[in-house]
């Protein structure tokens, strides 16, 4: 039985299985939403989805991973996958991942990504989170979204707002359920779009 995610109750349901714990948020109805920061790439690998303000309409779904995360590897890149499977020919969803390596720089290297891209299947926009300076431990779009690490995965309405922020694993049936409620949402022109 699929679940319907909707305002307070909806919330509720995300607290109680665990997904709005500390490490995350999830906001639903009336709850207010942050705004989404820019995110700040080096490159796209497979195409560029353009910025968060071309993608206004669209849910975005992100996915923060490094290669060698145990968590990505098992959950949240094969999860992404699947989303991508489900949602991937719509045009209002946009699904990225962002590589953002705050350790083992070494050895995360772009090259690496583009090889575990091509091995992976991986056909959706991949970028390489930026850096201010050469020297930084902590890529840029990191720090604006206040990752604590990864996997974390980020879904921002079709108003550019921060609806779900989660770090580590969950269920992802609830989240699915979220994320179709936030398709049905107005999409800022008046109408809502299925």
């Amino acid at each position: 039985m699929r679940m319907r995610v909707s305002g307070v109750v909806g919330l509720l349901v995300l607290l109680a299985l665990g997904l709005a714990a500390p490490a995350s948020t999830a906001q639903a109805g009336g709850t207010e939403a942050t705004p989404a920061p820019q995110w700040v790439v080096s490159e796209w690998l497979n195409s560029d989805p353009g910025t968060l303000a071309e993608n206004k309409g669209k849910v975005v779904l992100i996915d923060f991973f490094q290669l060698w995360c145990p968590g990505c590897r098992t959950f949240s890149i094969p999860l992404f996958q699947e989303w991508d499977e489900k949602y991937g020919d719509r045009d209002d969803v946009r699904i990225v991942s962002i590589h953002t390596v705050f350790e083992g720089h070494s050895r995360q290297t772009p090259e690496r990504l583009r090889t575990f891209i091509r091995d992976e299947g991986i056909t959706h926009p991949v970028g390489v989170d930026a850096y201010l300076t050469e020297g930084d431990r902590r890529p840029i779009t990191m720090q604006r979204y206040r990752t604590g690490g990864t996997p974390h995965i980020v879904i921002i309405d079709k108003a550019g707002r921060i609806r779900f922020s989660h770090f580590g694993s969950f269920r992802p049936e609830p989240v699915e359920a979220f994320i179709d409620e936030l398709l049905a949402e107005d999409d800022g022109s008046g109408t809502p779009r299925n």
